[in-house]
């Protein structure tokens, strides 16, 4: 009797340490890697605002930011145990799975595409119409390069009749264009907003045409494998949260607007008010992974030169589809341009 009441104290003892030990992990605030330094001008501003606005903590999730500079430090902090959640670039994900670099998913992408358009001189009113023209890119093969070189195939465009600038960075060929010394060239949105003379240009492919005609998934938010499997409910949380926040940007713009004005108030709410009606179909409504376009990614990114000899790996290899599947088990799907596909 006294060594069963022995056994039983200490499996009490242990329960209770369990316990505790559950509750300092749910304390724990789930750290997101962004790899912005402030509120970026894009739909990726939804984690920034989701923060600010209220939607984690309705979700019962502590987000904490860290903030990093671009794909491979954020890769490095994940790494290294410094976040729980990534954005990173879709070709980095790709790279890290099928050369077994690190145990991860992508579990959704608040922000799809970079937004690209295609901006001409004003007498240039067709896609068509540039054949034989000079067009600016940042350099051979860059992603601007290869991206518009689709995107203009699918408008009809004989690309091998263009003349490809290597210019370098979006705003310096965007000053090229506006001085005449090209014909067309692509941007994002932001950089177009921000040229202070637009006259004798304008918009020839926006956005929206740009991306359905070469729907390349540009970043996902990834977690590790040990993360998904002892810290999920926490990451359907934050992707249900992400969800919630895109669908009330989508559904009343000014919303997106105000938040924005508090965190950027360097920006002007002309360009912000420009930047909200251009976003209206880019915000991921339904968690942004849609099947059919990241077959199409992982197609367009085994065709550069930057996947030559990297093994082939199967979409369910770094792409897991049930934390929005179940995110989206207590919203509903939502119609709209980011389509849930599986």
């Amino acid at each position: 009797m006294i060594r069963a009441i022995r056994y039983l104290k200490l499996g009490l003892l242990a329960a209770a340490a369990l316990q505790v030990s559950a509750q300092a992990t749910a304390a724990e605030p789930f750290r997101l890697i962004v790899t912005d330094l402030t509120t970026p001008l894009v739909p990726n501003s939804v984690m920034d605002l989701a923060v600010e606005l209220g939607y984690f903590e309705r979700e019962g999730v502590d987000v904490e930011l860290v903030r990093v500079q671009q794909t491979p430090s954020a890769i490095a902090a994940l790494q290294a145990g410094e976040g729980e959640m990534a954005n990173i670039s879709v070709d980095s994900a790709l790279q890290l799975a099928a050369r077994d670099r690190l145990d991860l998913k992508a579990v959704l992408s608040p922000n799809k595409a970079l937004p690209f358009l295609i901006a001409a001189k004003s007498e240039i009113e067709t896609p068509q119409q540039l054949a034989g023209r000079s067009f600016a890119i940042g350099r051979l093969g860059s992603l601007d390069h290869t991206l518009s070189t689709k995107v203009l195939q699918a408008a009809g465009v004989d690309t091998d009749s263009l003349s490809f600038v290597g210019i370098g960075q979006p705003n310096v060929r965007a000053q090229a264009l506006a001085a005449g010394q090209v014909d067309a060239t692509t941007i994002s949105i932001g950089v177009w907003l921000s040229l202070p003379d637009k006259e004798g240009l304008h918009i020839l492919i926006n956005q929206d045409d740009y991306y359905n005609a070469a729907p390349v998934v540009q970043k996902v938010n990834v977690v590790t494998d040990e993360v998904l499997q002892e810290r999920r409910d926490e990451v359907v949380a934050v992707t249900r949260a992400l969800i919630a926040a895109a669908r009330d940007f989508a559904a009343d713009p000014a919303k997106w607007i105000e938040a924005m004005a508090k965190a950027r108030d360097d920006v002007s709410r002309e360009d912000l008010e420009a930047l909200a009606e251009a976003f209206a179909d880019s915000w991921s409504i339904n968690g942004g992974l849609n099947r059919q376009e990241l077959e199409y990614t992982v197609e367009w990114a085994y065709d550069s030169p930057d996947f030559e000899g990297v093994q082939k790996i199967n979409l369910e290899d770094w792409v897991d589809f049930s934390v929005i599947d179940e995110a989206l088990e207590k919203l509903g799907t939502a119609e709209g341009a980011d389509q849930y596909i599986r």
